[in-house]
């Protein structure tokens, strides 16, 4: 009867080699591949001091970067060229209106990009030839190329490099009122700092009537594109000074002849009581402070606005367009009913007394 197998014996082998393992480095029973010094986990060889594995994309970066995104990848003279070499956002002028307003008036404009639909229209097509025969660069473009220009903006088929606003004197923008008319109306902004309530305050002010804007050098926003955007056109017949010290400038009014208003909140005289039968000046503060305590004593006389609802107060160009309109009612109606007058007496009048009345 044959015997019972003979049991294998185990395999005689040190407890540390019991586990098969690879030549992956000293200290460590599970295994790994040659990583470098300091790591359990298998990584590439992505530089010291990281245990993930990361790709070489170039210094200062472990990310990707798409190309054909970034502004270098531009071909030469392509639209985010042009913006980069030959202009500045706050040079830069856009929409319909305004860029028409420049090309008409006596701006210098460097150079205007255009589409081929709106370069032919009748309202450009005369003033962008002579505009091109005074030296002006026309590029004839595409809304693309117009978006990247303008960052987005609502440019309306149209753009412009302009030369920067030249501010007035202020003895040349008093002399000019005085010389428009008789008991001229003059806005003092006091502080204004948003460039849309700037350019929003300039559009109602010329379109009103009024004869010239004041405004800060500190402390107050400047004629810059996005002003020139919102006032429309108004910056090429609305002139606008900037001073140095606001206070001296309204003692300088009060010199040649003007009646300093103040809007304030809480001022006792509503605007509708006052009598504006002089030169006038309306001062108005910025929007969340108002006036300054400064400016207020420097005027003649503080008016506000009634309001009867639960707000209490009103943004800055529209309390500016409210007190404007109240001051050239007064104007308006103080003016003779020429309805009145018979037939024999219109006719005997000069066409030049006509006028001046």
């Amino acid at each position: 009867m044959p015997g019972k197998p003979e049991k294998l014996k185990p395999s005689v082998r040190s407890k540390r080699e019991s586990y098969p393992k690879k030549d992956s480095g000293q200290g460590s029973s599970y295994p790994k591949k040659d990583s470098g010094q300091g790591s359990s986990y298998p990584k590439k060889d992505s530089g010291q001091g990281s245990s993930y594995p990361k790709k070489d994309y170039g210094q200062g970066s472990s990310y990707p970067k798409k190309e054909g995104k970034s502004r270098k990848s531009f071909p030469p003279g392509s639209a985010q060229t042009a913006l980069d070499s030959d202009t500045d956002l706050k040079d830069m002028i856009y929409g319909r209106h305004t860029v028409l307003s420049a090309l008409e008036g006596e701006r210098q404009l460097h150079r205007v990009w255009i589409t081929a639909q709106l370069r032919y229209d009748p309202r450009f097509h005369t003033a962008i030839a002579t505009a091109k025969a005074t030296g002006t660069v026309i590029d004839e473009v595409d809304y693309r190329r117009l978006d990247l220009l303008t960052h987005g903006e609502n440019h309306q088929g149209v753009a412009a490099q302009v030369s920067p606003y030249t501010y007035w004197e202020l003895p040349d923008l008093i002399a000019n009122a005085l010389k428009v008319s008789d008991r001229p109306v003059l806005l003092v902004g006091d502080g204004i700092n948003d460039p849309h309530n700037l350019g929003a305050m300039i559009r109602t002010a010329e379109a009103i009537g009024a004869q010239g804007l004041v405004i800060p050098q500190r402390r107050a926003v400047g004629i810059t594109s996005t002003v020139m955007k919102v006032a429309a056109g108004a910056l090429e017949f609305f002139p606008v000074a900037r001073v140095i010290n606001l206070s001296r400038a309204l003692e300088e009014l009060k010199d040649a002849g003007f009646w300093i208003y103040g809007t304030a909140a809480n001022a006792p005289s509503a605007v509708s009581s006052i009598e504006f039968t002089r030169p006038t000046v309306l001062v108005v503060g910025s929007e969340g402070e108002g006036l300054n305590l400064l400016t207020q004593r420097h005027c003649d006389e503080l008016i506000s606005i009634p309001l009867q609802g639960k707000i209490p107060s009103l943004n800055v160009s529209v309390a500016t367009g409210m007190a404007l309109y109240e001051i050239f009612r007064q104007r308006w109606t103080q003016r003779p009913n020429m309805g009145n007058l018979k037939k024999n007496t219109v006719e005997k009048i000069n066409p030049t007394e006509y006028k001046e009345m």
